[in-house]
């Protein structure tokens, strides 16, 4: 699978600025057949599956703004640390807002966390049924990291070392804002995401 460079060329220039629920959840927010922005990533074709078994594409979701990380389930710090991050962004939004922005969290560690493992990681986090857990094959991974500009290494102990971004995206899946790191930057995602709810209406 190769990552389309028209999509990667288009990107570029937002990666470097500073820094669930299955398709049926999420409406589109334009007519059927409306083209994507260049930029959006959903103009790639990766493949996943949820953590109920489920095939998902970035496409399915389209139509809803979206506050999405990577991670592995076996995270002992960082992770839970972004856990925690998206669930006090979305605590800062109107309740409307709140109840429409998707949480998707795609993992990197595509040996070990099969969507059984997701499924226990929700349960053990106690997350939300509306949050989208996503696990795929390598090529998947690395190319939603590429686009996200997403670093991610595997260590001899089987643990990873990997950036910490977390991403908005508009409904039609452009980058708006990235939140780099594990502390501060909440109340930034935030107004993000209330932007393009101004933008909307």
């Amino acid at each position: 699978m190769k990552t389309s460079a028209f999509l990667l060329a288009a990107l570029l220039p937002l990666l470097a600025a500073p820094a669930a629920r299955a398709a049926s959840c999420c409406a589109p927010a334009l007519p059927a057949g409306e083209p994507l922005p260049a930029a959006s990533l959903y103009q790639s074709e990766v493949a996943f599956t949820t953590d109920a078994g489920a095939a998902f594409t970035l496409a399915d979701l389209r139509g809803r703004p979206v506050l999405l990380a990577m991670f592995f389930s076996s995270c002992a710090y960082a992770c839970p640390a972004t856990v925690v991050d998206l669930v006090r962004i979305k605590e800062k939004l109107p309740p409307a807002l709140r109840d429409e922005v998707l949480v998707v969290m795609v993992s990197f560690d595509v040996e070990r966390d099969t969507p059984a493992a997701l499924r226990a990681f929700r349960e053990t986090r106690g997350l939300p049924a509306d949050w989208v857990l996503l696990r795929g094959e390598n090529d998947s991974v690395r190319e939603i990291a590429a686009l996200l500009g997403v670093k991610y290494k595997r260590e001899a102990d089987g643990q990873f070392a990997h950036s910490n971004l977390v991403t908005v995206l508009s409904a039609d899946g452009e980058i708006v804002h990235q939140r780099a790191g594990l502390s501060g930057g909440l109340d930034e995602a935030a107004a993000a995401l209330v932007a393009l709810q101004t933008l909307k209406h």
